[in-house]
């Protein structure tokens, strides 16, 4: 599959604000790159009160100066991983994911870039991880874990011995979803 390809089925209408408020709202950029179509994803330090460990995608919390949670995902992936990611690459969003223990409802945004920067993590990132999308989605399975089950669906993938759960893996079995009702998957 090539970039164009990848940017047309994973096109949608671009609505960057929730109009639920009675969550706290967040957003994060799913960048996928590359001819090998790989995905960035960081994990957290140990040492964050939130989310600890955890691998997630680059994003956080709209800030006040936010116009709307696409400029809060692209915010965050430059100051999370340095990574500048002009509007016009962001090509879609998926539905929103709520997180189980914080209480935020999240957009996850697609964007697709040909290449990329070197990158630069932040104090929020413990480690950049860069996954081949199909390899990583072909892990994807239901999570057992009765932690990880108790509000939401869960599933888990695992890549290079890296477990992505929760949230995340909600967002990456939506593209699962996708790729699978395109017969790509």
């Amino acid at each position: 599959m090539n970039g164009d390809a990848l940017r047309q089925i994973l096109s949608s209408d671009i609505i960057p604000h929730l109009d639920d408020h009675t969550t706290k709202h967040a957003a994060v950029l799913i960048v996928i790159y590359g001819q090998e179509h790989k995905i960035i994803m960081t994990q957290k330090p140990l040492t964050m009160q939130q989310h600890a460990g955890e691998i997630s995608f680059p994003g956080g919390k709209i800030d006040t100066n936010d116009e709307n949670l696409l400029e809060t995902a692209i915010r965050e992936t430059l100051e999370e991983i340095g990574l500048a990611v002009p509007k016009q690459n962001v090509i879609g969003q998926l539905k929103p994911v709520q997180t189980r223990n914080s209480g935020f409802t999240i957009i996850p945004f697609v964007a697709v870039l040909d290449q990329i920067t070197q990158l630069h993590p932040n104090s929020e990132v413990d480690e950049i991880l860069h996954f081949p999308i199909m390899p990583l989605l072909q892990t994807l399975q239901d999570d057992d874990d009765p932690g990880h089950r108790s509000l939401f669906e869960a599933y888990k993938l695992t890549y290079d011995e890296k477990l992505i759960w929760g949230a995340s893996a909600r967002m990456l079995k939506q593209i699962a979803d996708i790729f699978h009702s395109n017969q790509i998957l």
